[in-house]
Parts: C-alpha cells; sequence; structure tokens
C-alpha cells in the first residue's frame, strides 16, 4: 500500500466521529469516502501476504474470493437501503473504471515510458470473451423487459442469468487452476510492486479481519448521505455509482497496476484490470442479485440503456487493444478518452432519469 494512503485511516475514524456528532451528511460523505481508500488498499495487501503463505492455488483463490471486497461490501449496503440505481451503477462503473480508467493509465505511463509493452494476448482474450458474456448477461434481461414487462419475470430471469454467471466463473477459475496460470482478480505477489515484506499469517489475518469490519462501518455512512449528497450537489445516484464509488474501492488496483506498468510489467498489470473488471461482472454481480432475492431487495439484471451502451463500447474497445499482444501509450489515452466521455455523459444525465 502506497505511503501517502495511511494517514487516510484517520479520515475514517473522523467521518464516524462526525456522524456520531451530527455533522453534515456531505462531510461525512467525503470522510468515509476517503477513508475507504487504504481499508480497500489493506484487505488486498492482506489477502495477498495470506496468499503467499497457504500457497498459490488456495491464495489464488482468496485473491479471487476478496478481490473486490470494498466494492461488494457498499453495493451490498446500497442494496439493502433500497438504492438499485446505485448498486447497478458501481457493477457497471467498475468494469468500465477497470477497463478505461485504470488500463488506459497504466498503457499511457508504462508507453510512453517504455515504449510498445508485450503481453501474453491469450489471457487477455479469455477476458475479452468473459466481458463479451457479461454484455450479453446485460442486454438479454433488457430486451426480455422491453418485450415481456413482467416484474415477476423478468426477476426470475435475473436470476437465472445470475446462477449461470457463477457457474461460468466456477468454470473459468477450474480452468486457470489446472493450467496452473494466475488466477482472474489475483492482485500482485507480495514484493512485485513494492519491496515490502509479506505479513506473517497471524498479522495479515487480523489485518483482513479489522479492514473488513472497518469497511462495514464507512460504507454505512458512506450509504447513509449519498441521498442527502446527491439531492445536495445535484448529481445523480448513476454519476457516484459510476464514478465516485469505483474510485474509492478500487484506488489500491489502480495504483498497484499503474507501477507495475511504470516499471514494464505490462503483463501483471492488465491481469489486474481486466481480471477485476471479470469478477465484477460474473462473481459480483450475480451475487449481488441473490443477494436481494434471498433478503426480498430485488435486483434485476435490466440496466439502464446508457450504462448498457458504456459497457459494450470499453469491452469492444478492450478487445481491440488485446488483441494483438502489445500496447502503446496512444491506446492508453483512447481509453481515457472514452471513460471521460462516459462520465461526462452520466455527470450531465438528470437527477429523474
Amino acid at each position: 500500500m502506497p505511503r501517502w494512503m495511511w494517514p487516510l485511516l484517520v479520515a475514517g475514524g473522523l467521518a464516524l466521529a462526525a456522524r456520531l456528532l451530527g455533522g453534515a451528511a456531505f462531510l461525512v460523505f467525503v470522510l468515509a469516502a476517503l477513508g475507504l481508500i487504504p481499508l480497500a488498499a489493506l484487505i488486498g495487501r492482506a489477502t495477498e501476504d495470506l496468499a503467499y503463505h497457504v500457497g498459490p492455488r488456495l491464495g489464488g483463490l482468496l485473491n479471487a474470493t476478496f478481490g473486490n471486497a470494498a466494492e461488494l461490501i457498499i453495493a451490498g449496503l446500497a442494496l439493502r437501503e433500497g438504492l438499485t440505481a446505485l448498486v447497478k451503477a458501481s457493477i457497471t462503473g467498475a468494469i468500465i473504471g477497470n477497463l478505461l480508467l485504470v488500463l488506459g493509465t497504466s498503457l499511457l505511463v508504462g508507453g510512453w515510458r517504455h515504449g510498445i509493452q508485450q503481453f501474453d494476448a491469450r489471457e487477455a482474450g479469455r477476458n475479452a470473451t468473459m466481458m463479451a458474456m457479461a454484455l450479453v448477461s446485460l442486454l438479454l434481461p433488457a430486451v426480455f423487459a422491453s418485450v415481456a414487462p413482467n416484474a415477476v419475470r423478468i426477476e426470475a430471469v435475473s436470476v437465472a442469468v445470475a446462477v449461470v454467471l457463477l457457474l461460468v466463473y466456477a468454470a473459468y477459475l477450474t480452468y486457470i487452476l489446472r493450467e496452473g496460470e494466475p488466477l482472474p482478480g489475483a492482485a500482485v505477489a507480495p514484493g512485485s510492486a513494492t519491496s515490502q515484506v509479506p505479513w506473517a499469517r497471524t498479522p495479515a489475518l487480523l489485518v483482513l479481519l479489522a479492514a473488513t469490519v472497518g469497511t462495514v462501518v464507512l460504507a454505512e455512512l458512506l450509504v447513509q448521505t449519498v441521498e442527502a449528497v446527491t439531492a445536495t450537489l445535484g448529481w445523480s445516484e448513476f454519476f457516484v455509482g459510476l464514478i465516485i464509488v469505483p474510485l474509492v474501492g478500487n484506488s489500491a488496483e489502480h495504483f498497484g497496476a499503474l507501477a507495475l506498468a511504470a516499471r514494464n510489467k505490462m503483463d501483471t498489470a492488465l491481469a489486474i484490470a481486466a481480471g477485476s473488471s471479470t469478477q465484477i461482472a460474473l462473481l459480483v454481480a450475480p451475487l449481488l442479485v441473490l443477494l436481494g432475492w434471498g433478503s426480498g431487495h430485488w435486483l434485476t439484471l435490466v440496466f439502464h440503456p446508457l450504462e448498457i451502451i458504456a459497457v459494450a463500447a470499453a469491452a469492444f474497445l478492450f478487445a481491440f487493444v488485446s488483441v494483438d499482444g502489445e500496447t502503446t501509450w496512444l491506446e492508453g489515452v483512447q481509453l481515457l478518452a472514452l471513460y471521460a466521455m462516459v462520465g461526462a455523459v452520466f455527470f450531465f444525465l438528470p437527477v429523474t432519469s
């Protein structure tokens, strides 16, 4: 975890204090968001260090399970409060944020410093295929809802699609394990992006538990204040979910991928960005659908048309960039340009949409 993130832990404590003292919702929201950044990083660091001690296979499963824990916690609490637009936007925002912002920045920095960078086109192709499947899983329920607008049937279709996606993700993990390749969603092995020595097993486990509990507390504060903040600033829940939540939950991955690309390790940097998007689409989103089904807070896979278009554009551009197994800084600019356009569209999207 970068050193500058450590002071942000204080923001989490200040967010809790501000909430207890009746502070302004905007202040609590900002402090909670800042405090979640280092907690997400600590979850990632503790998971990676535990993976170092338990071996590559079990470690890969740990990474694949906890790789997007912060996003899942935030979205789960938002779903409990009935903020379905925020939850859906956080799903699509995490996907396009990793494919466009994280990867785009990495390609720009790495390509500017090292010229043409190469990576494993086979793994990138597998992730591109998974993204295509994720896109289809958004298109089919949306088309079904337009031709058969029955709430009960739409919910049933969403649950069925979610189960299929989870089975595909399980098959993907099985394939990767049998082939002995790095698991999707697995971040960086301890010490590969930094010179940090891995924590011992017990401290790593304690940090993982403490960071997870802290994430739950701050995510609760974030969710409790989001409606007041959006009303005050005139933002839509789409914009908060698409831009703000993924930035908070994925900051550690952003800087990890960026550091690796700067060191000419584009293979690993691309695996972080693409693998995290794959995990969001095939694991986190289906889990949220099933969580809503079990708790009575229904979450369907019928997304806003602009969200579907944004995911489609990100998936197609990622496929074009990764097809030849090499990247340049110009491709990074193109990915970032698309991310800026998507952000602008959702920023100006009317709150009532």
